[in-house]
């Protein structure tokens, strides 16, 4: 079942968000010692990471890994892991922090990153983005790679530049102990009231998901 958090302003929303994800945090190291968080890319995380930063968790238990990547360059701006060591590096190190090697291509980054995961029974927190088309990760409405099993898969023809990526799986996702989305904005209300209306689109059809979002993306439910 989705539950929806809603909030005035966004900023109140990424300040719970990020009491939830700590929370889950938490709770999967008390049960089991490690907890294996998934982070998304862009900007709209961006609030919720600093807040998440300032927490006093047990950090050297934590593991971090990417929901996608973008087949560019090492150290390219519009990488996602880029994106992450500027605002979260605070809590990234070699040891606790999986990047995907998508300068590699996105076949090979996705072979190699699949045995970076094998280890990992299910994510403890999928920590999700999405897109104005209703995409997740990588993961874009009628792609090829939405049917792909494997757990991590090469996206190839993604309608948003670049074309090429590696993402997790909705197979991998879909497994996660629990999954949480952060969305604001006017430009995303369209599609949050077609995921309301109950349209299948990739990033509601991974199971549960505990929605943190602001009234402004929640303009056009009715």
């Amino acid at each position: 079942m989705h539950k929806w958090f809603v909030y005035s302003e966004f900023d109140q929303a990424s300040k719970a968000a990020a009491d939830f994800i700590a929370d889950n945090i938490v709770t999967s190291i008390r049960q089991k010692g490690i907890s294996h968080v998934v982070l998304p890319g862009g900007t709209t995380p961006v609030n919720c990471l600093q807040y998440l930063a300032d927490k006093d968790l047990p950090w050297d238990r934590v593991r971090w890994y990417l929901s996608d990547e973008r087949c560019l360059p090492v150290g390219d701006a519009e990488r996602n892991d880029v994106m992450l060591e500027k605002h979260f590096g605070s809590r990234l190190s070699k040891e606790n922090f999986y990047p995907v090697p998508a300068e590699l291509g996105a076949d090979k980054a996705a072979e190699v990153y699949r045995e970076v995961i094998s280890s990992i029974k299910c994510f403890d927190i999928a920590f999700l983005g999405m897109g104005e088309d209703g995409h997740t990760a990588s993961l874009f409405p009628h792609n090829e790679a939405l049917h792909d099993m494997r757990s991590v898969v090469p996206v190839h023809g993604a309608p948003k530049a670049p074309s090429e990526r590696v993402s997790l799986s909705s197979n991998t996702l879909s497994q996660a102990r629990c999954r949480i989305v952060l969305a604001t904005g006017a430009a995303k209300a369209e599609v949050i009231a077609r995921i309301k209306q109950g349209e299948a689109l990739p990033v509601n059809s991974l199971g549960d998901i505990n929605w943190y979002v602001d009234e402004a993306v929640m303009a056009k439910v009715s």
